[in-house]
């Protein structure tokens, strides 16, 4: 017969677990439920039926996207990224200057080896995007996010995640731009179309979660403790990384908004630790003639 003691402590530790159990339900409840806002928007039978349309007329160019994602184990839902940026015209040129079937912007393109005049090729935009997509979902863990950078840029995201101070889409969102908020919300009206958007936001809670109990926060970056210079829109950051010997996710911590300077105002102040800048000042020269001579 169990003594006062031992059933005293035995309540004790009954209740402890329950709650650190309700405890552990309450985060995985609130990290599933709090991502549903991320839904198709529109679920209109004319909306499903002109993506499944715009799908099945471009039946060739989209078994060769969904080939090329597969090859690199990527999600075919990833084909509705080219259906909402060019409905698979390859000759398509939007205002801002994006070109062909996956939309690259002459910066984004040169950073993957892409040539201008590529841009408007299937098979090489589409490898192209295939490792710009692959390298995103590597950094970001989820492919919310993952549309969000490609349609508005890393440094962007950066921008945003910086002043919302989270790496979650769903608090970090409205720092972003108008169009980028819903261009995300485009892609999930297609993933509705296709059938996959339980797996997108499977997708993204897993990633959720995966934050919630296992990912360390990163320290912020102290921009006093960084050197500055100047530079053009002539340097190739990716050309700049190589040189350094650094990642260029690390470059774009440092400098979360140099992509678009570079590109709205043809210069920008590069970041760098104080270590590296010496060594960056002395590869200016050589630096800039490998960026020129990549964009010809």
């Amino acid at each position: 017969m169990m003594d006062n003691t031992m059933l005293d402590s035995l309540l004790i530790k009954n209740r402890s677990l329950k709650v650190f159990f309700s405890g552990i339900v309450f985060i995985m409840s609130s990290t599933f439920v709090n991502a549903q806002f991320l839904n198709a928007t529109d679920t209109s039978e004319n909306s499903v039926k002109k993506y499944k349309r715009i799908i099945n007329t471009n039946k060739e160019i989209v078994h060769f996207i969904e080939y090329s994602l597969s090859k690199k184990r990527l999600p075919k839902h990833l084909r509705n990224l080219a259906l909402i940026e060019s409905h698979f015209d390859r000759n398509i040129v939007s205002e801002a200057g994006a070109v062909g079937v996956w939309q690259f912007m002459g910066s984004h393109a040169n950073q993957y080896g892409l040539t201008d005049q590529d841009r408007t090729d299937i098979y090489k935009s589409t490898q192209t995007a295939v490792i710009s997509l692959a390298h995103l979902y590597k950094k970001y863990n989820n492919w919310v996010t993952v549309v969000a950078a490609y349609n508005c840029g890393e440094g962007n995201v950066a921008k945003a995640m910086l002043e919302a101070n989270s790496s979650q889409y769903h608090e970090f969102y409205t720092y972003l731009p108008a169009e980028t908020i819903n261009h995300v919300k485009k892609y999930l009206n297609a993933c509705y179309a296709t059938g996959e958007l339980d797996e997108v936001l499977s997708n993204y809670n897993s990633s959720r979660m995966h934050s919630v109990f296992f990912a360390k926060r990163e320290n912020k970056i102290n921009y006093s403790s960084l050197a500055k210079t100047e530079i053009n829109a002539g340097f190739n950051l990716n050309i700049i990384a190589d040189e350094l010997k650094v990642d260029m996710e690390k470059l774009l911590s440092w400098n979360p908004e140099i992509t678009e300077e570079l590109n709205s105002k043809g210069e920008s102040i590069l970041h760098l630790p104080m270590d590296l800048m010496p060594d960056f000042l002395l590869k200016k020269s050589k630096i800039l003639v490998r960026s020129i001579k990549g964009k010809k």
